[in-house]
């Protein structure tokens, strides 16, 4: 069983007729509604474009690209309660790449009336990262449905596996220094992950104080299931948990200080804000977060 559950978006386990060499050929996301961003490292000029593969004995579906979280652009619709200041008749703006202290923020959710920032949200996606290659099992998906592939690629024995303990250690690090900054101007911020890194989590982190999401938090989690509808992939919210500032530093006992202005911060986003950002359900495009790939 080939173990690459997407391909540029396309479910390799669909019913339909698919032209994969187009799919290849083409290398478009759907997600981003763009050519798909993820490269080889050792050949950058060829696109990858495995966006969720099968893992462990289970054959557990595991988003390995951030960028397939965009999907329906559900994870904006469902952040929008969040918005505490928020009134109808504003419009919704989708703001990639906001740096703050601690690094930059993939997303923010902006509610904007009359071209005047109101309220914002911080969306912050993360997917499991993999050790080793997924390349050889994309080769040998493509050779099972007639593609020319080299006997290199397809009878390499290199294989691939998830970096569980780095993936959680590493986004919660950058999570300490970005919440305490939300926290200090009383706005909130979202991590979006898919349901199995969430309960890798509570395994081996002290996630005893993380509790059912409370709007009174500014921390929120949200997971997301990965199943098929069809032979087709799609993403529903799972579970939604929240804490604060303090609680995110107890999951690996750092403290740190980071503080920002609620003005300068809405200054930026007055920057950033244009009709290119509005947030339309059906066909918005937004730049995507810079993962490495």
């Amino acid at each position: 069983m080939n173990r690459v559950l997407e391909l540029f978006g396309v479910s390799t386990k669909t019913k339909k007729r698919i032209d994969w060499k187009g799919v290849e050929g083409k290398s478009w996301c759907p997600f981003l509604n763009r050519m798909c961003l993820k490269n080889r490292k050792s050949r950058p000029d060829i696109l990858i474009g495995t966006c969720s593969v099968a893992h462990g004995r289970e054959e557990q579906a595991i988003i390995i690209c951030p960028h397939r979280l965009l999907e329906r652009r559900q994870i904006f619709t469902d952040c929008i309660h969040l918005l505490s200041l928020h009134e109808p008749g504003n419009e919704f703006h989708i703001v990639p790449e906001v740096p703050v202290p601690g690094g930059s923020v993939d997303y923010f959710l902006v509610s904007v009336n009359r071209g005047k920032v109101q309220d914002f949200v911080g969306i912050e996606l993360q997917t499991l990262d993999t050790t080793g290659t997924v390349w050889p099992e994309r080769q040998r998906f493509l050779r099972a449905v007639g593609l020319a592939v080299a006997d290199e690629d397809v009878e390499c024995k290199d294989t691939f596996g998830m970096n569980w303990k780095m993936t959680a250690k590493t986004i919660l690090v950058q999570l300490h220094h970005k919440v305490e900054t939300f926290e200090s101007i009383n706005k909130h911020f979202v991590l979006v992950v898919q349901t199995p890194l969430v309960g890798y989590m509570k395994e081996n982190f002290a996630f005893e104080h993380v509790r059912t999401a409370r709007l009174g938090d500014s921390m929120h989690l949200h997971g997301y299931d990965l199943g098929p509808t069809n032979g087709e992939w799609r993403i529903e919210l799972s579970s939604r948990l929240s804490t604060d500032a303090t609680g995110v530093g107890k999951l690996l006992g750092l403290q740190t200080s980071a503080r920002v202005e609620l003005e300068a911060m809405i200054a930026l986003l007055q920057e950033r804000i244009s009709p290119q950002t509005i947030f339309e359900v059906s066909t918005v495009d937004v730049a995507p977060p810079t993962k490495p790939s």
